[in-house]
C-alpha cells in the first residue's frame, strides 16, 4: 500500500475526530496565520489538504472565494459539514492530490496548507505546485510540525510519529523548509517557530491506535536517552507518558 492510500485510509476512518480535535480546531497558529495574511476581501484562496476544514473556515469570512482540497473524500465531507455549519457559503470542496492539482497556473492569490505536508511523499513537488498555482507576488501560508536539526532528535520525532500514524511520511527540519521554499521561487516574508504540546492519550486516540501499539510507543518513548527526553520535555507518571513537546513553524512566503 503506498503512502497516499495510507493517508486516505487513516483519515477516511478518523475524519470526524480531526474536525473536533482541539489542537487542530483551536490552535493559536490558526489565528496567527490569518493575522499575517494580507487581505482586502477580493482574494481567491486555495487550502491544500484541508482536513477538518479549519483553515478554510477561518479565512472564508475575509476572502472572496475559498477552494478546499483534500485527498480523502470522507474528510471533505466532514469539512463541508463543519464549514457550512458555520454559515460560510463561499467555499467549494474538491478532491485532489496536493502534488498534482487540477487547476490552471496562477489562479490563486493565496495558498494555505496547515498541519499536512508531513504526509506528502514528494514535498518538493508540492512546493513547486503551490508556486505554479499562485499569481505573481501571491502568498503561501504554511503551518507544519518540524523536527530538530540534530539527526538523533530528527530520527526520534519521525519514528514516534510513524509508530503512531503509518501515513506519516516525514516532518522536515526548519532549514529544509527554508531551502525548499527559496529554491522553488519563494521569498520568505515571515518565519515563526513555536512549541507544540502533545497530550499522549488524545494524540494516540485520534488515530485509533490499538492498545498494544500504544503500549509499545509508550515504552519506546520512556526508553529514550536523557537528551531526547530533555529536548522533547517528555512527562511521565507511573511508567506512562503524559505529554511531550514538539516544534511547529508558521511561514509566509511570497512568490517572486
Amino acid at each position: 500500500m503506498d503512502i497516499k492510500k495510507d493517508v486516505q485510509q487513516q483519515f477516511g476512518k478518523n475524519a470526524g475526530s480531526y474536525v473536533v480535535s482541539k489542537i487542530h480546531k483551536e490552535g493559536k497558529d490558526l489565528q496567527k496565520l490569518v493575522a499575517i495574511a494580507e487581505l482586502d476581501g477580493s482574494e481567491r484562496l486555495l487550502d491544500i489538504a484541508t482536513g477538518g476544514g479549519h483553515t478554510a473556515n477561518a479565512f472564508a469570512p475575509f476572502v472572496e472565494r475559498v477552494t478546499a482540497v483534500d485527498l480523502t473524500p470522507e474528510m471533505l465531507a466532514e469539512a463541508e459539514k463543519f464549514i457550512r455549519g458555520n454559515g460560510n457559503e463561499n467555499v467549494e470542496f474538491i478532491e485532489g492530490d496536493a502534488e498534482s492539482l487540477p487547476f490552471s497556473a496562477e489562479m490563486y492569490d493565496i495558498v494555505t496548507s496547515r498541519i499536512a505536508p508531513h504526509h506528502f511523499p514528494n514535498v518538493k513537488t508540492f512546493v513547486e505546485e503551490v508556486n505554479r498555482l499562485l499569481k505573481p507576488e501571491g502568498q503561501f501560508l504554511l503551518v507544519d510540525n518540524v523536527c530538530p536539526e540534530a539527526e538523533e532528535l530528527d530520527h526520534f520525532y519521525n519514528t514516534i510519529e510513524k509508530k503512531r500514524d503509518y501515513s506519516h511520511f516525514r516532518a522536515w527540519k526548519k532549514t529544509e523548509w527554508i531551502e525548499m521554499l527559496e529554491l522553488s521561487g519563494f521569498e520568505i516574508s515571515e518565519f515563526h517557530r513555536f512549541d507544540k504540546t502533545f497530550l499522549f492519550d488524545p494524540w494516540c486516540d485520534r488515530m485509533n491506535l490499538p492498545v498494544m501499539e500504544k503500549e509499545q510507543l509508550n515504552a519506546f518513548m520512556l526508553e529514550a536517552g536523557e537528551n531526547v527526553k530533555k529536548k522533547f520535555r517528555i512527562k511521565s507518571e507511573d511508567n506512562k507518558v503524559i505529554s511531550f513537546v514538539g516544534e511547529s513553524i508558521i511561514v509566509k512566503a511570497i512568490k517572486i
